[in-house]
């Protein structure tokens, strides 16, 4: 199961840049987004992102100033090929999203299972905090790694 790293220093979110450069039949990005869902139930907050094909020593998942982070680097098998269509991508990633408060850090948790990994944040119910417990996320662009 990857852990969740919970630091305390400030953490630039700079604008994503994405840069393809085509060279015959390959493509290549020098970073990319994986597909991602961030919902919620009655009692958690939940953020899952679709990346097959890895393990789950593969990504860091933390959360820096109430941003959860999460990175990773999807290799590419290296041999030399033509591509007539390509949709997979390889390489380093990042998502980051704003996380509301409301929310129990502490008893987070990240698990990766067929191709998906969902970090779940507990919520702290609205008896306990005395407030409304309708969360909303914010999504940043990911930083250039």
């Amino acid at each position: 199961m990857p852990t969740i790293i919970r630091r305390s220093f400030p953490t630039t979110v700079e604008t994503r840049k994405e840069i393809f450069v085509a060279t015959s039949w390959q493509v290549h990005s020098s970073i990319w987004t994986p597909p991602t869902d961030a919902y919620e139930t009655e009692e958690n907050l939940f953020v899952k992102i679709e990346v097959a094909g890895m393990r789950e020593d593969d990504f860091e998942v933390s959360v820096e100033d109430q941003v959860l982070i999460i990175r990773g680097n999807r290799p590419n098998m290296n041999e030399r090929r033509a591509y007539h269509q390509m949709e997979i991508r390889f390489g380093k990633f990042e998502i980051s999203f704003g996380l509301p408060t409301g929310i129990d850090l502490d008893n987070a948790s990240a698990e990766y299972k067929d191709g998906f990994l969902t970090t779940v944040f507990p919520k702290i119910h609205a008896k306990q905090s005395g407030r409304n417990t309708r969360m909303y996320f914010r999504s940043f662009p990911c930083a250039a790694l």
